[in-house]
């Protein structure tokens, strides 16, 4: 027997697979919508962290299980950037009880500061203690990794990051043993573990929903904090943290061989005429530039000009210092970073020699004459020869930083931070150009 079909029913049958098709389509849309920060940060951490464990921020590393919600509080006995030990029963009066693994380097923790200041502002008086914990290991980050970051993840480090972001709670380093970070199973920064009076885990996870916070519909740390400060059982018990993956000490025979592959290239030194200056002046060398996430033959970069000499003895002690900075945004970002000697060119095999033992793999520059004074005016800029001398120069061309003599590296880094534009974590522009 055949059927068939009139035309109102083939219009009626079109009408209904065309409804249904809206319907998923928008369903799609409204998870994709929910979704989509999530997903933009994790490719930049994909991009941003090559290790074996990738994205152990996001989905939990069977090697470092996550403590079990009920658990109670692992002790620890960790130094802090106040110069004091800091235990868990320093504690014990506190109503509820916040663990933050922290770190120097990540933009997702970076976009969670000023969050975190508002929890601990808005609960102290409360009788809730925040604490953070920084549990990465030094040796087990690689360079690169600090791409969004002023600094390293030392304690050192720390103390400086603590001051200049003014944190007002206690943070606490673990990256020497990484005890604390295991008995945790700390995944990632931010990692937030939310304990009760009687020190029982409550909650573990992520912040909230979203990094962006014009976009956040989840609040799951604060929705934990007002539950236990009322008596109340947690509404939701565990979400997976968002961030960059703890970095285990066990990862630095990685490391290693990754920077003594970066310093096996070949070390080159060119000789730059007058007009080379004048290029390098206006920033627009058409330098061949490779990055992780950018690739190009004519970028518009931050452009950092170390002027350096052999019989500088202030440049030689601090140059390897220069070549960390140079080190942590070469490949990474919009970032060029130019030794250029004013030795005299027959002076230029000792001067090779000097950046081949240094492992000087940036570009390397040395004026093609003696004649050093009228480089100077090339450039535009004069100052002591046998001095250190430094100058950033933007992406539109203007000179950013200047300096003639020692440089605060760290304080150049976030000149040049601040001068990079967003990539893959919107939001760093305004970050690094914010007031502390």
């Amino acid at each position: 027997m055949k059927l068939k079909f009139s035309s109102l029913a083939y219009a009626a049958l079109f009408t209904m697979f065309l409804a249904a098709a809206i319907a998923l389509a928008w369903l799609q849309s409204q998870a994709q919508e929910q979704e989509q920060n999530q997903s933009q940060t994790q490719a930049g951490i994909d991009r941003m962290t090559r290790s074996e464990s990738s994205g152990r921020g996001i989905v939990q590393d069977p090697k470092h299980p996550i403590l079990p919600i009920g658990a109670s509080a692992p002790d620890f006995n960790l130094p802090g950037v106040d110069g004091k030990n800091h235990k868990l029963s320093d504690y014990a009066d506190a109503k509820v009880l916040v663990v933050l693994f922290e770190s120097n380097h990540c933009p997702v923790m970076q976009a969670y500061e000023e969050r975190i200041k508002q929890i601990n502002d808005a609960y102290k008086s409360k009788g809730v203690a925040v604490v953070a914990i920084n549990a990465n290991n030094p040796q087990g980050c690689e360079i690169y990794e600090l791409m969004y970051s002023d600094l390293p993840e030392t304690l050192d480090a720390m103390k400086i990051r603590a001051s200049y972001r003014k944190f007002d709670w206690p943070y606490l380093y673990d990256g020497e043993t990484q005890e604390v970070a295991l008995k945790f199973g700390a995944q990632s920064t931010p990692h937030m573990f939310i304990f009760d009076q009687a020190r029982k885990l409550r909650y573990e996870g992520a912040i909230d929903d979203n990094m962006a916070p014009s976009r956040v519909k989840a609040h799951y740390a604060t929705d934990a904090i007002d539950a236990l400060l009322a008596g109340q059982p947690v509404p939701v018990e565990h979400s997976r943290s968002l961030g960059c993956s703890t970095k285990w000490i066990t990862n630095a025979p990685k490391v290693q061989a990754e920077l003594a592959k970066v310093q096996s290239k070949p070390v080159k030194l060119d000789m730059a005429s007058v007009e080379d200056i004048k290029k390098l002046r206006a920033n627009s060398t058409g330098l061949p530039v490779h990055f992780l996430m950018l690739q190009c033959t004519d970028c518009r970069v931050v452009l950092a000009i170390n002027f350096w000499s052999l019989k500088c003895k202030e440049c030689l002690s601090d140059f390897d210092n220069r070549e960390y900075t140079d080190y942590m945004y070469r490949t990474t970002r919009p970032f060029i970073y130019v030794n250029l000697s004013t030795d005299s060119p027959r002076d230029s095999a000792a001067v090779l020699k000097f950046l081949q033992d240094h492992k000087s793999v940036d570009t390397n520059l040395q004026f093609n004459s003696p004649d050093a004074r009228s480089f100077q005016e090339a450039f535009g800029l004069k100052w002591k020869l046998n001095q250190p001398f430094m100058v950033m120069i933007g992406q539109d061309g203007q000179i950013i930083y200047q300096k003639e003599g020692k440089v605060d590296q760290v304080e150049l880094r976030r000149i040049a931070l601040a001068h990079f534009p967003d990539d893959n974590f919107p939001g760093q522009f305004a970050y690094w150009n914010s007031k502390p």
